[in-house]
């Protein structure tokens, strides 16, 4: 892995994502890639996730001269594929040499079956959204087995969050179990709308997971 350079004067310096999906850290060097790791920690298809993992190195062909470039995010997928990505503040961010190393990584990564994009910030809205349930997306906050069924039940047909968590039980014991069921799909409510306690909400896969398909989308090469 190649380190985070801590630049004086920034603003944002490196951090750690704790990773549901690994039960780990992962690196991130922004706050947008850290908010790009959050989305593929939710996404159930990740079974991997790593900060800047390889250096790729080539020789220009215009010029000849060496040249390198650092993937900020790497994912690997469920079935055996995986993703190289670079989280960019804005779509020019890096400038012509970031789109050129991006050329060059999109044909490595093509070339063993992989994918390379430049996964730019997405919606504010839906960035709060899903950052409000990342702080439930410890396994601690799934609940008992009985709570856990209980929520599921409530929520079978869809109806606002706030009457689902009343009719199962104490909302400080309840609201923890449904927002952690939203984070990991078991239920769903549209994200790209700002979330709050009368959002209709519903057991499995819905809308949400179009928003959510979406999130992950950017510049494909």
């Amino acid at each position: 892995m190649s380190a985070f350079a801590v630049v004086p004067g920034r603003r944002w310096g490196p951090g750690w994502w704790w990773s549901a999906t690994t039960g780990g850290h992962v690196v991130h060097g922004s706050a947008v890639m850290r908010d790009r790791l959050m989305f593929l920690d939710r996404d159930p298809r990740v079974v991997g996730l790593a900060g800047r993992p390889v250096r790729l190195v080539w020789r220009d062909a215009a010029d000849g001269r060496v040249r390198s470039w650092v993937p900020q995010v790497f994912a690997r997928y469920a079935d055996g594929t995986a993703l190289l990505a670079d989280c960019p503040g804005s779509p020019g961010a890096g400038g012509v040499r970031a789109l050129r190393a991006g050329g060059v990584v999109a044909a490595a990564c093509e070339a063993v079956g992989w994918s390379y994009r430049r996964l730019e910030p997405p919606d504010p809205v839906l960035v709060a959204n899903v950052r409000w349930l990342a702080g439930y997306r410890h396994p601690r906050h799934r609940g008992s087995p009985a709570v856990e069924a209980a929520v599921m039940d409530a929520f079978a047909r869809a109806r606002p969050l706030i009457e689902g968590v009343r009719a199962v039980g104490d909302p400080i014991v309840v609201w923890p179990v449904v927002f952690h069921a939203l984070w990991s799909g078991r239920l769903s409510v549209v994200l790209s709308r700002p979330l709050h306690e009368r959002v209709p909400a519903w057991a499995g896969p819905g809308v949400e997971a179009v928003v959510g398909a979406a999130a992950e989308g950017g510049v494909s090469w």
